[in-house]
């Protein structure tokens, strides 16, 4: 499977996460959705390096917020991170 299959089926897998949040508030939930559509954007272009470094960095801020309470989610935002820097990115 390649990278990009990879980053496809994480961005599915977060998505379906983040519809199953409980004990989130919204602010949190549309966090997530734009994270993802970020995500989503790197599948279909390249951008500047500082640009993927922001997205990096926005992704462990993430984790930090719902690792406790959310490790399934957590988990699925890891890979992602792992897809991404597998990518070059």
């Amino acid at each position: 499977m390649s990278e990009r299959e990879k980053l496809r089926e994480g961005l599915e897998a977060l998505r379906a996460e983040i519809k199953n949040l409980k004990g989130t508030d919204d602010a949190g939930k549309q966090r997530l959705e734009e994270l993802a559509e970020r995500v989503e954007k790197q599948l279909a272009e390249t951008g500047e390096k500082n640009e993927h470094q922001n997205l990096i960095k926005e992704l462990e801020e993430e984790i930090m917020r719902f690792e406790v309470a959310h490790p399934r989610l957590t988990a699925i935002i890891n890979d992602l991170m792992v897809t991404l820097s597998n990518m070059g990115i």
